[in-house]
């Protein structure tokens, strides 16, 4: 498993990397819906993925 993350690690940061500017733009995009609906716990999950954590997140 570490010879493949050393042997493809340009490829595996550009697949992070995208995964981070699309959660960002997702969660810009899009109002913070209330935390008890399914929408909201997926909108959590698009916040962490987008890194908006503390003093980043929204209110």
């Amino acid at each position: 498993m570490i010879s493949y993350i050393l042997e493809n690690k340009e490829q595996l940061f550009g697949v992070v990397t995208t995964i981070i500017a699309a959660a960002s733009a997702i969660a810009a995009l899009t109002p913070t819906p209330k935390d008890d609906t399914i929408v909201g716990k997926v909108y959590k999950l698009v916040d962490w993925l987008a890194l908006n954590v503390f003093k980043a997140k929204d209110k």
